[in-house]
């Protein structure tokens, strides 16, 4: 798909969140993606660059534990191919009315057979150290999906609800997984769960707002996904509130975003970080 039609924009604005069942992304970039799982997630990265943050690690955690990396895209070219995709920038910024996104984060997700939750949250709740605090996902997977497997799942409104504060206690295998939407639903609305079940390549994209998690895979097939975390292009650093990662790429004195670290991914006037070129890319999926 190129655009957007009527129908899918009134979704996300109506629910946060809008759906791709199948074909977002081909199914030679789904078994590339997939393929790079692995090393990844065995310390083995291409660029010899360490990923931001490595949630799981053979021998140390669980085999119980959702295993989460971010910033994947900088150990391995494969995954920067698809977490800078301009085609996904282009559908992120229209969804949001922005003139351009950049990259601040992607996600590799992998959630084998007997993995746990992951609690439910608002992205929103820790974006405190931009300017502005704004922020659109691209969620897309790369196995098929069903609620038995654990897959994502949305709260359907929740966007327009208040914004949660920041609560990292309960986002890796929490004892209940649901707990942070019942507690943030106001009174007067339901809580209208939506699991979200696609073909591998189908993917979805979700409002900073918009409550989401995971609960257990209590199936018998792994659940991968690769996801990106765009921001406004002009976005820049708050001068005071930090984050414990991603602000130690705050130059001294200049709230600017380096493009080495937070990539320019689209914008309407035909910008992208030039060294993107150098990305290997995907063949264009078949229409759907």
């Amino acid at each position: 798909m190129e655009s957007w039609d009527d129908e899918q924009l009134e979704r996300f604005r109506r629910d946060g969140f809008v759906v791709v069942e199948e074909g977002f992304i081909g199914a030679d970039a789904v078994a590339l993606l997939r393929a790079r799982f692995e090393p990844l997630f065995d310390g083995r990265y291409e660029t010899g660059i360490r990923p931001d943050e490595v949630n799981w690690v053979p021998g140390r955690d669980p085999d119980d534990r959702t295993r989460q990396i971010c910033n994947g895209w900088k150990a391995d070219p494969c995954i920067a191919a698809q977490a800078l995709s301009e085609r996904t920038g282009r559908l992120a910024a229209s969804l949001m009315g922005w003139d351009g996104v950049r990259l601040v984060q992607d996600n590799c997700i992998w959630k084998p057979p007997g993995a746990k939750s992951l609690g439910m949250h608002q992205d929103g709740s820790y974006l405190g150290y931009l300017v502005p605090p704004e922020m659109i996902t691209c969620w897309i997977a790369l196995d098929d999906t069903s609620a038995e497997a654990g897959t994502i799942t949305y709260a359907a409104g929740s966007h327009r609800w208040p914004r949660s504060p920041e609560n990292r206690g309960e986002f890796h295998a929490p004892p209940d997984w649901l707990a942070p939407v019942e507690r943030a639903r106001p009174t007067a609305d339901e809580l209208q769960l939506v699991p979200l079940v696609v073909r591998a390549g189908g993917a979805a994209f979700h409002h900073f707002n918009t409550f989401h998690g995971s609960g257990p895979n209590t199936g018998s097939v792994h659940r991968r996904a690769v996801i990106s975390h765009l921001i406004r292009a002009d976005a820049h650093f708050h001068p005071e509130h930090v984050d414990p990662v991603y602000s130690r790429y705050r130059r001294v004195d200049d709230l600017a975003m380096d493009e080495s670290f937070f990539p320019i991914v689209w914008t309407r006037d035909g910008r992208r970080s030039t060294w993107l070129e150098d990305l290997p890319a995907f063949a264009a999926p078949a229409a759907v």
